[in-house]
């Protein structure tokens, strides 16, 4: 494991700390507290699971999962059930190799989610991470809606290196995704990223924005590759599983991002996001600077939350 990799691994499982403590500790007693696998042990497991936010769906998922490998492989101790139900866990949640394909060809990022939840930042983290890897990255600020969104913005392009276009407050967000496109166009950019106005309260106007920004990006930026991404705080648990799925109806997500996992009891919302969207949860946030905005790893989240080495 790199070095990078296992300072990340140790603030995981420092950022779930509290998760793990309401999830983990619990599931322990069970498997120590039951003589035989029976219903109520299965009851138990599930009912905590349930209370970890990991979701109705992606729980009855993971212990039919459960269930069946102890038939199969006809275990009789409780114990012996650990493994197995982390293996379940980690099936739920992996997200397959095309998720980041956005770094590897010229594309278009959008990012969406609502005020507060860590969206500028994200942006600005992603923006340095891509320049590190010698991408050439151009930022538009179109939540154009906010005031300080764009000083926000411009703060991190500074930090990142990269170039911003904004837009006067109040003005036209497509008309500054028009503007960054051309930009983008001019500079040869590899990728364009794309901050947005995020007012779920108000729906209608998202969607009609959003569908004019993206009849934009088809007509002048045809041949960029378009991603997605939807920012939501982990700490607000079935709440953020609620914002995810109203964003999903006003655009085609490809991508979650999820930040404040080391302040909540809730992690295990990634797992019911991805399990009950079908959208994989791509990047997490445990912490303040570009080194704790990670790609999503689901063994390595699993093996956090359980406090197991990872490889």
């Amino acid at each position: 494991m790199s070095e990078e990799k296992k300072g990340f691994f140790s603030r995981l499982v420092a950022g779930l700390t509290k998760t793990r403590n309401n999830i983990v500790s619990g599931i322990d007693a069970i498997f120590s507290g039951f003589s035989s696998i029976d219903e109520e042990f299965y009851e138990e497991i599930e009912e905590i699971l349930i209370m970890g936010d990991l979701g109705v769906h992606a729980t009855e998922e993971i212990i039919e999962k459960l269930k069946a490998s102890v038939k199969e492989q006809k275990i009789k101790e409780p114990a012996a059930c650990k493994e197995l139900l982390i293996q379940s866990i980690k099936e739920q949640m992996s997200v397959g190799e095309t998720a980041y394909r956005f770094e590897q060809e010229k594309s278009v990022v959008l990012v969406i989610g609502v005020n507060g939840v860590g969206k500028t930042t994200t942006i600005g983290k992603l923006a340095g991470k891509l320049k590190a890897q010698n991408k050439k990255v151009v930022l538009a600020a179109a939540d154009t809606f906010r005031a300080a969104a764009g000083e926000q913005l411009l703060e991190w392009a500074n930090r990142a290196g990269v170039d911003m276009i904004g837009g006067q407050e109040g003005s036209d967000p497509a008309a500054v995704v028009y503007d960054a496109v051309a930009a983008a166009k001019a500079r040869n950019a590899d990728v364009l990223l794309c901050d947005t106005a995020g007012r779920l309260h108000n729906k209608k106007n998202l969607m009609e924005e959003l569908k004019k920004i993206n009849r934009i990006l088809e007509k002048e930026y045809p041949d960029a590759y378009r991603e997605t991404l939807v920012v939501l705080d982990a700490t607000t648990g079935q709440n953020a599983l609620a914002q995810a799925k109203q964003f999903s109806e006003a655009a085609k997500i490809s991508g979650i991002v999820l930040t404040k996992m080391d302040g909540t009891a809730k992690g295990g919302i990634a797992v019911a996001i991805q399990s009950e969207l079908g959208i994989p949860v791509k990047y997490i946030g445990v912490g303040e600077t570009i080194e704790d905005l990670q790609k999503f790893d689901s063994d390595q989240f699993v093996n956090a939350l359980f406090h197991q080495e990872s490889e």
